[in-house]
Formats: C-alpha cells, sequence, structure tokens
C-alpha cells in the first residue's frame, strides 16, 4: 500500500465517513490541531522517558482525533477523571500558586507549556466546529488537559529543583 493516494491533491480530504470535505474545513483544523497536541507530548516525553500519562494521553489524543473526524469513537468522562486525579496529586506537591507564573523553567517544563497553549488551541477550534455540543466529553478532557500541562510544568520544575518563574509588572 503506497502512502499517498492523490485523493487530497485538489485540497479536500475524507472524514472517517467518508464525506469529502474541504482542508480548511473547521473539523479538519480540530483534529489536525489534535495531531498537532499529540506529536509535541511525544517531543516532551523524549525528555520525560517512561511517563506512562504521556503515552495514555497519546492514546487518547488519537481517540479525540478520531472522534473529531466523526468516527462512533469517543472520549469516555472516566478519561476526564483520570486527568483529574493526575492533576490533584501533582497538585498536592507543588508550591501553592501566589502569582502567575511564566512559560519558563526547565525543558521539559517548558515543553509542557507548549503542549498546554496548543491544547488551548485546540479547544478553541473544537468550538468552531458546527455540531461541538456533541462534544461535551471531548471538551471537558481537552479543557482539563490543558490544566494537566500547566500543573505537570510545575511539577517537573519542583523536580528538577528549577525555581518557576513568575510574572513581574
Amino acid at each position: 500500500m503506497k502512502i499517498y493516494t492523490k485523493t487530497g491533491d485538489k485540497g479536500q480530504t475524507s472524514l472517517a465517513s467518508g464525506q469529502r470535505v474541504s482542508k480548511t474545513d473547521s473539523r479538519i483544523e480540530a483534529y489536525g490541531t489534535a495531531d498537532e497536541l499529540n506529536s509535541l507530548v511525544g517531543l516532551l516525553r523524549v525528555v520525560v522517558p517512561n511517563n506512562e500519562q504521556l503515552c495514555w494521553i497519546q492514546n487518547r489524543l488519537f481517540d479525540l482525533g478520531a472522534s473529531l473526524s466523526g468516527a462512533t469513537l469517543h472520549i469516555e468522562e472516566t478519561s476526564v477523571t483520570q486527568l483529574e486525579q493526575w492533576i490533584d496529586t501533582m497538585q498536592e506537591q507543588v508550591p501553592a500558586l501566589k502569582a502567575f507564573v511564566l512559560p519558563a523553567g526547565s525543558e521539559a517544563a517548558c515543553r509542557a507549556h507548549v503542549c498546554r497553549t496548543v491544547a488551548r488551541r485546540l479547544e478553541r477550534a473544537m468550538l468552531v466546529c458546527e455540531n461541538h455540543d456533541k462534544w461535551q466529553n471531548e471538551l471537558m478532557f481537552v479543557n482539563r488537559l490543558s490544566d494537566y500541562f500547566f500543573v505537570l510544568a510545575r511539577y517537573l520544575c519542583l523536580c528538577a529543583n528549577v525555581s518557576e518563574e513568575v510574572w513581574k509588572k
């Protein structure tokens, strides 16, 4: 099987249903952003090796992309709960927030912050899509995912014994 099909050469692509749409369709933008985030999580895994949470997140992002492309696969509410548990566990270990934190610190923390910002962009891209109301669990998952990456960045600074930088007016 060849990797290229030539079916997208004129700016069209297929959804999971087989429906052909423009590559500028909001659904394509949304699941393309999910794919971008998945790649960035892979890049984060390079500097945070053997992290089962990040591996799990990559698999859920594949599920999310499938859901956004119209497949019958959906994000379960248990995935949102799982993220919340991980957030709570890390949150107990990092210092209380007293100021806005700059996206800085260790390399791993910076990569987590990039994942956070792309997760926020993904959420916005999903909200632009027609019928986004059918993606309630998916939207909650992405919203929580950005929170996860924020707390992970703080936790990674703590683990690396790197001080967080705070915003100075």
